[in-house]
């Protein structure tokens, strides 16, 4: 898994591509604690690259938002897949995060 970081309007944007799996979730968890204690207040997680995420994966977003909550941030998904949404409303985390279809309109929820 590669991530990929950019900032758009003030918004951080991670875009992971590839598979999120157990190697890949250390991280990918790691560096969006760092990023988050780092002072990014606006994160934006663009899945459009990304296949599969499994339960550590699922853990890191967790501690990532509830990171970002105790800072007064925002965490936003985009750019997840049928199959990916599926793997959120397994786990019922559709209701836990913000999901938007579009990079735009998740920076549009960060502003």
């Amino acid at each position: 898994m590669e991530l990929i970081e950019t900032n758009q309007d003030g918004v951080l944007i991670v875009e992971p591509r590839g598979h999120i799996d157990s190697a890949a979730s250390k991280l990918f968890g790691d560096r969006l604690v760092e990023l988050i204690r780092s002072g990014s207040r606006r994160v934006l997680i663009d899945f459009r690259q990304t296949p599969y995420i499994n339960s550590a994966g699922f853990h890191s977003l967790l501690i990532a938002s509830k990171l970002v909550e105790e800072i007064n941030g925002k965490l936003v998904l985009c750019g997840v897949s049928t199959e990916l949404r599926r793997l959120f409303e397994i786990g019922n985390f559709t209701r836990l995060f913000t999901i938007c279809e579009s990079r735009d309109e998740g920076v549009s929820k960060l502003k």
